[in-house]
């Protein structure tokens, strides 16, 4: 398996027992994560139309916060990615067209 990183040269921070910006910043994006999460099991629960809208809007602004923080992660090399390689590519693409032929058919 390919273990390639996907990052941008990580920006310096200092190593002391005081919270730095990137902690900071991970803070927020956890809590981000949290919220969007928690947003989604309520408007799958909204049964009136007004205050499903309001948390749909809601959700959209945490949503968005969350993706900036995750760009802002990534930019500064605090947050990054493994490359797939084309077999484990192939191998869930045919996963999950197995499952779609499981599907059925309208």
């Amino acid at each position: 398996m390919n273990q390639q990183k996907v990052q941008n040269p990580e920006t310096q921070v200092p190593k002391t027992p005081e919270m730095n910006d990137r902690d900071f910043l991970n803070d927020m994006l956890a809590t981000e994560k949290y919220m969007t999460q928690s947003y989604s099991i309520a408007l799958n629960e909204a049964s009136n139309q007004t205050f499903y809208q309001d948390l749909s809007a809601i959700f959209n602004e945490t949503q968005n916060m969350q993706r900036t923080l995750y760009n802002l992660m990534f930019k500064n090399g605090w947050y990054s990615i493994d490359k797939a390689d084309q077999n484990q590519i192939q191998q869930t693409r045919q996963q999950f067209s197995a499952y779609t032929n499981q599907l059925p058919v309208h």
